[in-house]
């Protein structure tokens, strides 16, 4: 082969193809994790929107939300549409996140198959900048109906599912795991479109104002049940 030829890479036969070696290039728009370090380890450099990213703590309250928080901040101008929660969420303690108790809507769902209901309908609204959801199960067929609904628009999608469902399949291209550490977080890549990483990248998070300030919080408004979750009434 002459010198003139060229060797097209695997990005140029197509977006979804890449070298083991390499982080793969991503094909939607990624928001900046706000974590030098974690982004530098993530296909183009941040967050993925439009699509279905699992986070799996060991325990809820580890730090998850601190770990989310620079990209909460970055895309707060639409509403942040907060499943399930495992605890009504407090306003004072999001608002020392940087987060608006105005620009957050708590949803609550009697049953699983309302919350996966409406997870959807947010999806496919695209009205709203981030959604987390709170599941315990989930399975293969929902997770893959979130996906294609997550793809309808560029809303931050978060599962956040338990730890012990890193051994179930899933269609998220990133899947990542968080157990606590000192001073911070070690974050595990299951899965994500480069090379495999087998250490866990030890992640330092500053404490919150509240955890280092003692204060009364309140919770945010009450829920809005999921079958009444309306998309059209949050743009």
């Amino acid at each position: 082969m002459s010198s003139s030829q060229h060797l097209a890479t695997p990005e140029e036969l197509h977006p979804s193809l890449w070298r083991a070696s390499q982080l793969a290039r991503s094909n939607t728009r990624c928001i900046d994790t706000g974590h030098p370090a974690l982004s530098k380890q993530l296909p183009g450099g941040g967050w993925p929107t439009g699509t279905l990213i699992d986070l799996l703590p060991q325990q809820p309250g580890i730090g998850e939300m601190r770990l989310l928080r620079p990209a909460l901040a970055a895309v707060a101008a639409r509403r942040i549409v907060l499943l399930q929660p495992p605890h009504p969420p407090q306003a004072l303690a999001l608002a020392a996140l940087g987060l608006p108790p105005s620009q957050l809507l708590w949803l609550r769902a009697e049953r699983g198959a309302d919350a996966l209901w409406a997870a959807e309908q947010v999806l496919r609204s695209g009205s709203c900048g981030a959604l987390l959801f709170w599941a315990n199960h989930a399975r293969g067929e929902s997770l893959r109906r979130l996906h294609l609904a997550a793809q309808c628009g560029e809303t931050l999608f978060f599962m956040m599912r338990p730890l012990a469902s890193a051994q179930d399949s899933s269609p998220a291209p990133l899947r990542l795991s968080l157990r606590p550490a000192a001073g911070g977080l070690d974050i595990g890549f299951i899965k994500r479109r480069g090379p495999q990483r087998d250490a866990p990248l030890f992640l330092p998070l500053t404490p919150s104002l509240l955890q280092r300030h003692a204060t009364v919080d309140r919770p945010l408004p009450a829920p809005v049940t999921a079958r009444g979750f309306q998309p059209e009434l949050v743009n």
